[in-house]
């Protein structure tokens, strides 16, 4: 059941309310205000509104017995990225492989104990974790192996899949659920990348000091110190978005609302350029590359911006900037599918081309129902939720592509 619907049946249950809310309280908050206007003035209602939405400088904790769960987690994630070091593994062959074990698999774990997951629901997720691992040992580490290469680089793709599963506890139908996981995602990469900054400085500053008296720590801090925090970052910064989630709350909205105009400013000046600096895009495959990699960046920056702005409708301005955004993005589409397919057409068919025909075909398709919804938003008013659920019900779609890329692929081109 939607958690919108719950909360509608729960207007007079304040312990079913407070289940709900102990759960999953960002979800819970948004879901709360989306229906609050149209609910009655229950005294129970008011309360909660007021609670939801009251101003608060300090930072929330959850119970002793979650911190000490999150403390675990973010070690265990930590100490796997020394495994290399301790049992004498290949760092670039061991990385290449496990990068996305060190992450997913804590989260979802975490995520799981977090809902209340039933044990079908466990043993689902961590029977696909397990799975993805043997398989991925199972294939032959060969770097001149296309397809082998195609499927270690879609292996963290499909795992996040698998931690999208367990951030709804399970409940993959759930369309609110699926959004907010999605929001979730926007709120925890602009937390991870001050983070990020905030780490670079410390281990500067750390190094910089030992250098001043002799010691060269530079090494050893990155190698140990700097990795473990990385890996264990994630975890600890999930756990604390779901105890205050309006720590980016008003970060990631503006995050967008600036990035989007930009961004499709940038594009209606570069396309023109393009189309007159007689860069031929169909014979550099390099300049292919980097031109679909413009592409995925770009409909991330779509996706996100919608799902952050559909939270408060946004202006008319920005639903205009959106619309025009997607529009482009589609024109960037059609050019990188057209230079993939004379590639093909010219060279034959290849993992990689396959591999990005099939992504672009899927990025194509579901920029033009979110273009097709976005324009709906503009010119008749029609709410930016029907966009946000025009991207989630797409989901399913990259994942069972990654799970092609994965595991046919491979097999297919036995020999590339």
């Amino acid at each position: 059941m939607e958690i919108k619907e719950r909360i509608r049946g729960m207007q007079s249950d304040a312990q079913g309310l407070e289940r709900l809310y102990r759960q999953d309280k960002g979800g819970f908050k948004a879901a709360f205000n989306a229906v609050y206007p149209e609910m009655g003035e229950s005294g129970l209602l008011q309360a909660w509104h007021a609670r939801l939405n009251q101003e608060s400088e300090e930072l929330k904790w959850g119970s002793r017995r979650e911190i000490w769960l999150v403390i675990l987690l973010a070690l265990g994630a930590g100490l796997l990225t020394q495994f290399p070091d301790l049992f004498s593994l290949e760092k670039e062959q061991f990385f290449s492989q496990q990068i996305s074990f060190i992450v997913f698999p804590f989260l979802s774990a975490y995520f799981l104990w977090k809902r209340g997951a039933s044990q079908k629901t466990w043993l689902v997720a961590g029977g696909v974790f397990l799975v993805t691992l043997g398989y991925v040992h199972w294939l032959p580490f060969d770097q001149n192996r296309d397809s082998v290469m195609l499927a270690l680089i879609h292996v963290p793709f499909l795992l996040w899949s698998v931690f999208g599963f367990s951030y709804l506890g399970g409940n993959a139908q759930s369309l609110d659920l699926r959004t907010q996981f999605l929001r979730f995602n926007g709120d925890l990469a602009v937390f991870l990348a001050v983070m990020g900054i905030a780490g670079m400085m410390t281990a500067g500053m750390t190094a910089g000091l030992f250098d001043v008296i002799g010691y060269d720590v530079e090494a050893l801090y990155l190698d140990h110190i700097v990795v473990m925090a990385a890996a264990a970052t994630p975890m600890l910064v999930s756990y604390l978005l779901q105890h205050n989630p309006a720590l980016v709350s008003r970060i990631s909205p503006m995050v967008a609302r600036i990035f989007s105009p930009l961004v499709l400013g940038t594009l209606l000046i570069y396309l023109p350029v393009l189309a007159i600096s007689g860069k031929n895009l169909y014979e550099d495959r390099e300049f292919l590359i980097l031109f679909n990699l413009l592409l995925v960046g770009v409909m991330a920056l779509v996706l996100f911006s919608v799902v952050e702005t559909a939270k408060g409708e946004g202006s008319r301005f920005q639903r205009i900037v959106l619309s025009l955004l997607a529009s482009v993005t589609i024109l960037v589409n059609a050019i990188a599918l057209s230079a993939i397919l004379y590639r093909i057409s010219s060279w034959g068919i290849t993992p990689n081309r396959l591999a990005v025909l099939g992504s672009n075909i899927l990025i194509l398709v579901n920029l033009i129902l979110v273009a097709i919804q976005l324009w709906r938003s503009v010119l008749s008013g029609a709410p930016l939720a029907k966009v946000a659920v025009a991207i989630v019900r797409y989901l399913p779609l990259y994942t069972l592509w990654t799970i092609i890329v994965v595991l046919i692929f491979p097999m297919i081109f036995s020999n590339n």
